[in-house]
C-alpha cells in the first residue's frame, strides 16, 4: 500500500470511529511506529484530523468518543475484567458504578447478584439492571447533564452523590499513569467521578491496558487510593510493576473465550 492509500485510510478510520489509536495502526497496516506517527502528524498539518497523546481524533473532537463506538473496543478483555471484578461482590452489597463501557460490562454481570443496592450516574449501566427486571434489587440514578459516555454529571449529580454512602465502587477511566493518576477528558465528569470516590469505602478501578499511558485532561483520582485494579493479560510487565507499587492490588483477569450469558449480547 503506498504512503497516500494508507493516510486516507487512516482519515477514514477516524471518520467512521472518532477516534484511532497507534498501536491499532501499526497492527492494522503492518507498519512501524514512527511511520504511523509521521503521518499523523502529516494529517493533522493538513486539517483532517487532531492528533491526540497515542493516536488521533476527529477534528473538533474532545477526545471522548460516544459510547457505540468505545463498547466495541477491546470487547474480550472487557468481559475478562468483569468476571474477575464481579467476584469481590457479594449479595447484598451496595455498589456503585460510574459510566463506561468496562463498567457498563461488568454490570451485565451483576444483574444476575441477589439484594444489590446499585447507585450510577450512568444511563447505560441503570438500563441494565432495569431490563435484568429483579425485585430484590435497588438501583439509584442520578440526575445531571449527560454526557457522550452516557454519563450525568454536574452540580445536580454531585449533590446527589454526597448524600449517599457505599461500600464499593468501581470507577470506569479515560486513562491512568503514575504521574497524572486516574484521568478522563471530561472535567464535569471527573468532578462528579470525585464525588463517588469520597462516598465509596472501598475503590475498585477495572481498566484495560490500552489505558495505561493515556491522559485525559483531568484527574479524578491519584493511583494510591485504588483499593483494588483489575486490568488484563495485555497489560505490561512494566505497568504492571509501576501499578502494583501504587495500588492496593493489581489483578490480572485472563482472556475469557465467547461471551456468555452474563455477558449480554
Amino acid at each position: 500500500m503506498l504512503a497516500q492509500q494508507r493516510q486516507q485510510a487512516i482519515v477514514e478510520l477516524v471518520r467512521q470511529n472518532g477516534g484511532v489509536r497507534v498501536v491499532e495502526l501499526v497492527r492494522a497496516f503492518g507498519v512501524s511506529d514512527i511511520t504511523i506517527r509521521r503521518d499523523l502528524e502529516l494529517l493533522a498539518g493538513r486539517g483532517l484530523l487532531a492528533k491526540v497523546h497515542g493516536g488521533a481524533t476527529s477534528v473538533g473532537s474532545t477526545d471522548e468518543p460516544g459510547f457505540a463506538v468505545k463498547s466495541v473496543r477491546q470487547e474480550g478483555e472487557k468481559r475478562a475484567i468483569a468476571r474477575r471484578a464481579a467476584a469481590l461482590v457479594r449479595p447484598g452489597t451496595t455498589v456503585a458504578l460510574s459510566a463506561g463501557t468496562t463498567t457498563w460490562t461488568l454490570a451485565r454481570r451483576l444483574a444476575a447478584v441477589p439484594a444489590l443496592t446499585v447507585v450510577t450516574n450512568s444511563v447505560r449501566v441503570a438500563e441494565v439492571f432495569r431490563h435484568a427486571g429483579r425485585g430484590d434489587q435497588t438501583v439509584v440514578l442520578t440526575g445531571g447533564v449527560r454526557t457522550p459516555s452516557d454519563a450525568l454529571v454536574g452540580p445536580v449529580a454531585v449533590a446527589a452523590i454526597r448524600r449517599l454512602n457505599v461500600d464499593l465502587l468501581f470507577l470506569g477511566v479515560h486513562g491512568m499513569t503514575v504521574r497524572a493518576g486516574f484521568t478522563t477528558p471530561n472535567m464535569m465528569e471527573a468532578e462528579t467521578d470525585r464525588a463517588l470516590v469520597e462516598a465509596a469505602s472501598r475503590l475498585v478501578v477495572p481498566a484495560d491496558h490500552t489505558k495505561w499511558g493515556t491522559v485525559g485532561i483531568s484527574t479524578i483520582a491519584a493511583l494510591r487510593e485504588a483499593d483494588v485494579l483489575v486490568s488484563d493479560s495485555g497489560l505490561p510487565q512494566p505497568a504492571r510493576q509501576a501499578l502494583a507499587g501504587h495500588v492496593g492490588e493489581l489483578l490480572i483477569a485472563e482472556e475469557p473465550g465467547p461471551a456468555g450469558p452474563f455477558d449480554g449480547a
